[in-house]
């Protein structure tokens, strides 16, 4: 039997997949996508901020995401990787041609 109680990318990850996948979506849904309580995409989210990857902006009732593509991560592993290319990635939204991901 497989056990599959853990992945690749942390909670901070999986939210900021989902924030760049659907700007406009709620921290309700993002919670439930990733399997984590709405607050504690709340402080991710929050961390995501202060680090300078997301910045929300509100629009009329709603808050939208915007994931600064352009950021790097801080990991000196992860050092040259840009975001978006990451998110690109992980969305399934890159060609064969950018196998380079920096």
């Amino acid at each position: 039997m497989i056990t599959r109680d853990w992945t690749f990318l942390s909670n901070h990850g999986h939210v900021l997949v989902c924030l760049a996948d659907e700007p406009g979506t709620r921290l309700r849904d993002v919670a439930e996508r990733v399997g984590i309580t709405e607050r504690s995409v709340q402080h991710i989210v929050r961390d995501l901020e202060d680090a300078g990857y997301v910045v929300t902006a509100r629009v009329g009732r709603r808050n939208r995401y915007k994931v600064v593509r352009s950021g790097r991560f801080r990991h000196p592993l992860e050092g040259g990787l840009r975001v978006g290319k990451f998110t690109d990635l992980v969305l399934g939204k890159g060609t064969d041609s950018d196998a380079e991901l920096t």
